[in-house]
């Protein structure tokens, strides 16, 4: 393979890897707009389309082992492909922890509108802009705003620890409410995930423009 099409190679990679991002992005909207509307049939869907993500994030995985089985590629390029190989896993994790909230939702059954979801959507929202964020640093390779993205992660904890505050508030109050708001709680564990996640997709472009892996989801609050 010449090293034009070696670079087209890595350019379809980088490619696909953004595309199963789209997709992880439409899950988690998708996801929170369910939970919000109460609407199970919505998450039923979601739970379906999951197996399309696994299967992108496989057909990635293996486009990537093949071309580093039958090329020789550089060190840098090395990097890339590993990190490809990294991300796809992550960015897939983050389909599942969507496809998590659309799970609570069914267990959450029907109620009258409108939900009472506190500051989920704050941090649905977040954890979105997160992903977009991480998703436009991978293809611009741009160190400085994945390590600002991990910076963003303190954001999302601090939500989630908000939510779990009003949660057992709440339970307290009245105890009838407990299985709801635990509902709430794993929820938000789920977006804190996603969060998470992100941040280690931004070590991985680190590692691959500079070589060096860094350790940046570490909480500052």
């Amino acid at each position: 393979m010449t090293r034009a099409l070696f670079d087209r190679e890595l350019r379809e990679l980088h490619d696909a890897v953004l595309f199963l991002g789209s997709m992880a992005e439409k899950a988690i909207v998708e996801a929170m707009e369910a939970l919000r509307d109460g609407d199970l049939e919505w998450s039923r869907r979601i739970i379906e389309e999951d197996k399309l993500i696994n299967a992108k994030r496989f057909e990635i995985e293996e486009r990537c082992i093949f071309v580093i089985a039958t090329q020789q590629p550089m060190a840098t390029d090395i990097r890339d492909l590993v990190s490809v190989l990294y991300i796809v896993t992550d960015l897939e994790r983050i389909a599942d922890h969507a496809e998590g909230v659309a799970k609570i939702n069914l267990m959450m059954g029907p109620e009258p509108p409108p939900r009472r979801l506190g500051l989920l959507p704050a941090m649905a929202d977040r954890a979105v802009a997160m992903l977009r964020d991480t998703l436009k640093a991978y293809i611009e390779r741009d160190v400085e705003a994945a390590r600002r993205i991990c910076e963003a992660d303190d954001e999302v904890d601090r939500l989630q620890d908000r939510v779990y505050e009003e949660a057992f508030k709440a339970m307290i109050a009245d105890p009838s409410t407990i299985q709801r708001n635990t509902y709430l709680i794993w929820a938000s564990h789920n977006f804190e995930r996603i969060a998470d996640r992100c941040t280690n997709i931004c070590e991985r472009i680190i590692y691959t423009v500079t070589g060096q892996m860094e350790e940046t989801n570490v909480s500052k609050y």
